[in-house]
């Protein structure tokens, strides 16, 4: 992780993938170390682990070859092909002999993973602000930023971890999409960060884009943000007028972003509001099934 992390800048500015491309590749070779182990001390699931191993080392040739044999316009491309490979590696592998996992282990495991990001965001945020701060300038709008930051970044931890996720994890189908739906709300909490040091550039300044692009990069990743956490997480826990309150105000949020200068407040202040609608669907749930059981019980 640390030869892909050195890789990111030259991958990211010069389009020179050699670096980030080992650094992956040593990365996913561990994984078929671990696969091979997986095969030796696991008879029965044997041959899961070994198309396990053979897929993912067969996938890093290639990434190999393609820093080395194809020019700078076929890297690009091929990137995407290569990852789509990567993805059903575990789809073929798992269609053989479904190896064993436990929902709660899994739900834990990509809830620390947000949690991770959204708290990388808030970091990288505030460095930044405070790295602004030190100029003297701008320092109420940059205050408003801050603490809209804050309340967006806690808003979408509230949203994501509203309801428990477990329990629709009972077949590999559903692990499967769990698992690479996760992909969006991982990109969409990251750039959250991004979004938030283009804003603060635009006060300061140090950019020439527009007010309408700076706040766009803010709200459209906290609007995907919104959506995917409730058509990966909570639609099937909410009754239809809480859905559609969820899903409007993640439309909601992405306009804000034509609005300048005042977008990160009204955000945080949408993000309020559809935290205190999941808690009162979540109140209204809890004495569903109280009334429930105390009508059972009289009958009885």
């Amino acid at each position: 992780m640390l030869v892909l992390a050195a890789g990111v800048h030259d991958a990211m500015v010069s389009f020179d993938y050699l670096t980030v491309t080992w650094g992956y590749v040593i990365m996913r070779l561990a994984m078929v170390g671990q696969w091979l182990r997986a095969a030796a001390s696991d008879p029965e699931a044997r041959a899961t682990a070994l198309t396990f191993a053979v897929g993912i080392a067969a996938v890093q040739i290639l990434w190999v070859a393609r820093v080395y044999l194809l020019d700078d316009v076929w890297q690009f491309w091929s990137f995407f092909a290569l990852m789509g490979l990567e993805v059903l590696v575990p789809v073929i592998a798992e269609s053989r002999r479904p190896t064993s996992w436990h929902p709660h282990h899994i739900a834990e495991r990509y809830g620390l993973f947000t949690l991770l990001l959204l708290g990388e965001s808030l970091l990288a945020s505030a460095t930044a602000i405070f790295d602004a701060l030190g100029e003297g300038e701008h320092v109420e709008d940059l205050f408003w930023l801050a603490a809209s930051g804050l309340v967006i970044t806690a808003g979408m931890w509230w949203i994501y971890f509203a309801r428990d996720q477990a329990e629709r994890l009972t077949t590999v189908r559903s692990g499967f999409e769990f698992g690479y739906l996760h992909y969006v709300v991982f990109a969409a909490a990251g750039a959250v960060s991004a979004g938030v040091e283009v804003e603060l550039d635009e006060i300061v300044g140090h950019t020439e884009i527009s007010p309408t692009v700076a706040g766009l990069s803010l709200t459209l990743p906290v609007a995907i943000f919104i959506a995917s956490a409730w058509m990966l997480l909570l639609r099937r826990h909410l009754r239809p007028w809480a859905s559609v309150v969820i899903v409007a105000g993640a439309v909601l949020v992405a306009l804000v972003g034509l609005l300048p200068h005042v977008e990160y407040v009204v955000v945080a202040a949408i993000v309020v509001v559809l935290v205190a609608v999941l808690e009162v669907e979540a109140r209204n749930a809890r004495v569903r099934r109280g009334g429930f059981g105390a009508s059972a019980h009289s009958l009885s």
